[in-house]
């Protein structure tokens, strides 16, 4: 932890807020729930059935039309979405455009049959007709599921078989790095047999003819037939807006649930008090619309508030690593959110590229996806932020909805220390606890947990209650779980430590040990297989795996090296892609069968092994080592 601090102060501070929030966590979310537009008013705030809660009972809204219908008569013609594709090509969508376009698809999506509480998936790359069919489906009360257009149709698959999605809307290709993705073909694949699949709708991108099949309509043919007027659907306020899946510690991803009401009052509130937004703003978020941040602070939270804000199609090292920059300076972008893991990559290419531009318009910069080393964080202040703009160092997760720890440039000025999130938003009580659940004291390690219900949090798992509790409030009574370490210092500071349970973090993508050990286990030589994270200059973690072959697997373990990693990218997708595969015998494991996956990450990180007091067989270990020193040697004497 650093002791240095650094305070930037932007004005027009709220002091009142968060001593209202301590007073009545109820009372104060009742409030800012009355920010937004209401068809009826609720009749109770929080009905709190541990660990269910329900927000705003008997209240009704919609939050397509408090993105779009409440911007009609005052901003229709301000920019909502700059769109940049990865060729250069941009378009300017209004927020008269887009209420046109998502009435327009929401009648499109009716005229498919999808009714109140049915599923849409949308396996979209970044473009514009994403957000649209978000909006599109919240308008009609259809719950979308979004799905990262990296993934493999095996995973699409599992996606859309556990969501029982009637209609899918996709594109013909993606556009990635300069390379064409065959997004209809990863669909048609994955949907094989599916027979409750209705209807296919395809956004069509690239020139040339486009096989289509008896499900398959085409987005524009769609548009053309549609009318521009569609009424928005009043919902109760806990109608599920969204299913967004994320790994868990199974093979299965878990359906993560999230309400309307609640959901918005979170976005709507984290935003304005994170990046004290103002009419004048250009905000870019970085992220993937197909993650949780893409449709809290891409979506939702920018249009809440009637934001201009950039969305880019590519990746931000293409062509070169100028490109965010280049994007920053021509559009004038005065918000800039992004992830540690592409501050890194950036900081490793040296100070000259952001110094040749200005970036002068910028008053406010943001990090998400990991906690961001201080090394990190006091380059982005001082390279990128040129020692002005406060950095927004925020935590929080799929589960959560939105920001949980935050500093708030928009309500408070408080002095900032690289590397911790500083403070909860208010209305949000989080606590660091020991085994037992008691809190312990400053800078001692512990479990982070939330210890009251909040609006943005998740209704519950799709179709699991059970998994639901067991989850996330099963290791300590009535306190939700989120499975991180961390550390509340004297100054009532939270540094976060790093994941206490299995789930790795490559990129800020979410990877589940278990659904990559199973995708390794697929390959017919596999009898077993263990995998970790070990730290990374650049993506935060890289993922090394352990595998234990069948006593006739082939011989030839390069070839079976590659051929592993395609099963992993085939059944995954590349984010899954192991860094490293060592051939083992035999896997360190508890006497109750559990794989120590510490002892793992020590010996491949080149680290102290620690106690193994528990382990079942202590040969294991020197197997695991010698492996990994072979496998060395070999590279070694390759580069050589």
């Amino acid at each position: 932890m650093s002791d240095d601090s650094y305070e930037i102060s932007l004005g027009n501070f709220d002091t009142e807020t968060r001593g209202r929030s301590n007073l009545d966590q109820v009372l104060f979310w009742d409030e800012q729930a009355k920010k937004l537009s209401w068809f009826k008013q609720w009749t109770k705030t929080l009905e709190w059935n541990s660990p269910f809660a329900k927000w705003f009972i008997g209240g009704e809204i919609n939050a397509s039309y408090n993105t779009l219908d409440v911007h009609q008569n005052n901003i229709a013609k301000k920019p909502a979405i700059l769109w940049e594709g990865e060729d250069g090509t941009r378009r300017t969508i209004t927020y008269a455009d887009l209420y046109t376009d998502v009435c327009k698809f929401a009648n499109a999506l009716k005229s498919l049959g999808v009714r109140k509480g049915d599923r849409v998936t949308i396996y979209l790359p970044m473009v514009p007709e994403l957000p649209i069919t978000m909006l599109a489906c919240a308008r009609i009360g259809a719950i979308h599921t979004v799905v990262f257009s990296g993934f493999s149709a095996a995973s699409l698959r599992d996606r859309i078989d556990d969501s029982k999605s009637k209609v899918i809307v996709t594109a013909d290709v993606g556009y990635r790095r300069g390379s064409s993705m065959d997004l209809k073909g990863i669909i048609d694949e994955s949907i094989s047999g599916l027979n409750f699949v209705e209807h296919v709708v395809v956004l069509k991108r690239a020139e040339g003819n486009l096989q289509l099949g008896p499900k398959d309509s085409l987005w524009h043919e769609l548009m053309k037939g549609s009318s521009d007027k569609c009424e928005p659907e009043h919902l109760e306020s806990n109608h599920p807006l969204f299913i967004l899946y994320t790994s868990g510690t199974t093979g299965k991803p878990k359906g993560v649930l999230h309400g309307t009401g609640g959901y918005l009052t979170h976005l709507n509130s984290t935003f304005q008090w994170a990046f004290d937004i103002k009419d004048s703003d250009i905000f870019f978020c970085t992220a993937d619309i197909g993650w949780v941040t893409g449709h809290s602070y891409v979506v939702y939270g920018p249009l809440l508030h009637g934001a201009t804000e950039i969305m880019y199609e590519g990746v931000p090292d293409y062509p070169d690593t100028s490109r965010i920059w280049d994007i920053i300076d021509r559009y004038g972008v005065t918000i800039f959110y992004t992830t540690p893991t592409a501050l890194r990559m950036f900081m490793k290419f040296g100070d000259a590229i952001p110094n040749s531009f200005k970036l002068s318009s910028l008053r406010l910069l943001g990090t998400v996806g990991e906690p961001i080393n201080p090394e990190v964080w006091i380059w982005y202040f001082k390279t990128i932020g040129k020692s002005k703009c406060p950095i927004v160092d925020t935590w929080w997760q799929t589960e959560t909805g939105g920001m949980m720890l935050s500093p708030l440039p928009g309500l408070e000025t408080i002095p900032l220390k690289p590397g911790s999130a500083t403070r909860s938003i208010p209305g949000v009580d989080i606590a660091v606890v020991d085994e037992e659940g008691n809190e312990v004291g400053s800078n001692i390690k512990g479990y982070l947990v939330i210890r009251k219900p909040w609006p943005g949090m998740l209704l519950t798992l799709w179709g699991d209650d059970e998994k639901y509790k067991n989850v996330y409030w099963s290791k300590f009574q009535d306190n939700y779980y989120p499975g991180d370490y961390a550390i509340k210092d004297s100054d009532g500071y939270f540094w976060l430590l790093g994941r206490a349970d299995d789930i790795l973090k490559v990129a800020g993508h979410r990877i589940g040990t278990a659904e990559l050990e199973n995708s390794l286990v697929s390959h017919g030589d596999v009898v077993e297989a263990a995998v970790c994270g070990i730290p990374d200059e650049i993506k935060g973690e890289v993922i090394v795996a352990f595998v234990i072959l069948k006593q006739d697997a082939k011989n030839d373990t390069d070839s079976l090296r590659t051929e592993l990693i395609e099963t992993v990218r085939n059944g995954i997708g590349p984010i899954a892609t192991p860094q490293q595969i060592y051939f083992v015998t035999k896997l360190p494991k508890t006497r109750s069968g559990k794989i120590m996956r510490r002892v793992l990450k020590a010996i491949a990180s080149n680290e102290k092994i620690g106690d193994v007091s528990t382990l079942e067989d202590g040969t294991a270990v020197k197997d695991v080592q010698d492996a990994f020193t072979e496998l060395q040697s070999a590279v070694r004497k390759n580069k050589s």
